[in-house]
């Protein structure tokens, strides 16, 4: 069943970084327009920032080769 209406449903800090030793690495792209402590989310063709709207597309990663 679906969440129901009204209540938010957490997310964890630790499904945006990564910490090894002393160094945090981020998981999540951020975003270009409003800077380092806003992340994009990850769709199938594209990545989309829910604060200000951007968007940017994923380029094909399959080259169609010709035979």
């Amino acid at each position: 069943m679906a969440a129901k209406k009204g209540v938010k449903t957490s997310t964890k800090k630790s499904d945006y970084y990564k910490v090894e030793g002393n160094t945090v690495e981020r998981l999540k792209k951020a975003c270009p327009k409003c800077g380092a402590g806003v992340f994009m989310a990850e769709h199938l063709n594209r990545f989309a920032c829910g604060k200000c709207g951007y968007l940017e597309y994923k380029k094909n990663e399959k080259t169609e080769t010709e035979e």
